[in-house]
């Protein structure tokens, strides 16, 4: 399973509800005392509570750089040229036809 994180930055930006994080997370302590939080009260903040708008242009712009776009660009040529070819025999599909008929 795939995660997106949103760093604390972007928590504090977004204005992000905390919700009560996991008690006994390890971790918690550190970045408690990093970002100035209660390190007795964890807490954590949920991707969903971002409009689904701004989640796509994180997750758009944070893959940008690996995409190459040539090959992208080769590959929506391809699958538009499949969509052509599809509907060009949907068309050409007798619309009378239906199965088990003669």
């Amino acid at each position: 399973m795939e995660r997106v994180l949103l760093t604390h930055d972007q928590v504090r930006e977004h204005e992000l509800p905390a919700t009560a994080g996991k008690a006994g997370d390890p971790r918690w302590t550190g970045f408690a005392r990093r970002y100035g939080l209660d390190p007795g009260q964890p807490v954590q903040w949920e991707v969903e509570a971002l409009d689904p708008t701004e989640l796509q242009r994180l997750v758009l712009a944070a893959v940008a750089p690996y995409v190459d776009q040539a090959v992208l660009g080769d590959r929506i040529a391809e699958e538009e040229r499949q969509r052509r070819q599809l509907r060009a025999f949907a068309d050409g599909w007798p619309s009378s036809h239906s199965p088990g008929r003669e």
